[in-house]
């Protein structure tokens, strides 16, 4: 009956090893260039920062003549709130801007850069016209409003300043992103 018993306890203890055996991870994951460009790729365009533009725009459209101007002139002064977004487009990234040596991964990024940029809310456009230029060619403004407003964002994402808070924030990024990745390697990121 005793033997019966270690048997049991035995076969119990030898499958639980087996089991286990099996199912253990016993491979690690190969670090590869090829494992680190797909976990960027997949992300797509990384955006990095968002910049919100509240800026006042007068546009004249008039000649300096009185008599042109009171006729056909025109002057729009429009208001609106203007989101940018920066970042940095992952697929760009390719296999030679990565490399694996010493223990750790070094990722060479493109610069920040603009992604889109849109209109929050609504513009607020006060529109004055000449004469025959309201009765023939009534234009509200509005669209050269909006292009003229998103143009001034746009230029103003491009100051120095806020390209290089992007850039570093896309260096922490990335960082952050390949460290669920890769774990225990340093990884270094560095902009083109």
């Amino acid at each position: 009956m005793i033997w019966a018993v270690v048997a049991v306890v035995m076969v119990l203890l030898l499958g639980i090893g087996l089991g286990w055996w099996l199912n253990s991870d016993r491979s690690t994951t190969k670090i590869s260039s090829e494992l680190i460009l797909t976990a960027l790729h997949d992300r797509g365009f990384l955006v990095t920062q968002t910049y919100i533009f509240n800026e006042p725009l007068t546009i004249e459209s008039t000649e300096n003549e009185f008599w042109k101007d009171f006729l056909w002139g025109q002057e729009v002064e429009a208001h609106g709130v203007i989101e940018v977004n920066m970042g940095v487009d992952l697929a760009e990234i390719g296999e030679n801007d990565i490399e694996i040596r010493d223990g750790k991964i070094y990722v060479t990024i493109p610069p920040a850069q603009l992604f889109n940029t849109r209109l929050i809310g609504q513009i607020n456009v006060e529109n004055k016209q000449g004469i025959l230029k309201r009765l023939f060619d009534n234009d509200d403004g509005y669209n050269q409003a909006l292009s003229e407003l998103t143009k001034q964002a746009e230029e103003a994402a491009k100051n120095p300043d806020l390209l290089e808070r992007a850039n570093e924030r896309a260096v922490e990024e990335i960082e952050r992103l390949l460290g669920y990745v890769v774990g225990d390697k340093e990884i270094v990121v560095e902009i083109e």
